[in-house]
């Protein structure tokens, strides 16, 4: 399992296997505030550009301890990462590297809040722990240009795709799943996997 970030293949631990590749859809143009990655909306549809994917398992799970707390940072007016997926129950801290005053809020339905404005040298850092499953996106109210999405999931099996829509899950247990492949707020592909025991299955989402 790999919590948040792009793909960056995982130690193997126990368990089966799961890699392949997600065909993206092909990147708009590049911007240039982001340097890299940017949040874009068309007809209501929120997604990220250029494309990635995230790829995770729903099924039922033995009960795991509490989601460790990871990070979306600010830096040179911009989140980092750009999209994040998080289990459910984990909490997001956003620690402000910039030299300037940042404001963090969401109007997303599965989370609503806003942390205020605040310095580079807050402490505790704001975070939000998000207890419920669905896309979130983060806003700043100071910097309107800036943007980043949050997946949650209701799996402790998840991982973000590279740039060229590769993943690979680790330490799956043997079971029946859906897994799913999310691209945008309107587009999530899916395939029914059975999976044995240290097994090394793979599934393309074309």
């Amino acid at each position: 399992m790999l919590v948040g970030g792009v793909a960056g293949w995982p130690a193997a631990v126990d368990g089966a296997e799961i890699t392949g590749q997600v065909v993206l859809p092909p990147a708009g143009k590049a911007t240039v505030l982001n340097r890299r990655y940017s949040v874009v909306v068309r007809g209501g549809v929120v997604a990220l550009n250029p494309p990635l994917a995230v790829v995770y398992l729903e099924g039922r799970f033995d009960p795991l301890p509490a989601p460790p707390i990871v990070q979306i940072t600010q830096k040179g007016l911009a989140f980092s990462p750009s999209l994040l997926a998080v289990q459910v129950g984990t909490r997001v801290e956003f620690p402000n590297l910039d030299e300037t005053y940042h404001n963090i809020f969401s109007y997303s339905p599965p989370q609503r809040f806003d942390l205020g404005r605040y310095r580079p040298d807050e402490r505790p850092i704001p975070s939000q722990q998000f207890d419920v499953p669905g896309l979130v996106t983060l806003r700043c109210d100071i910097h309107e240009h800036m943007r980043a999405l949050i997946l949650v999931v209701a799996t402790p099996h998840f991982v973000v795709t590279d740039s060229e829509g590769r993943y690979r899950l680790t330490g799956v247990p043997a079971g029946r799943y859906v897994l799913k492949a999310w691209l945008s707020s309107t587009e999530v592909r899916e395939h029914l996997v059975e999976v044995s025991d240290d097994a090394v299955l793979r599934v393309d989402f074309p």
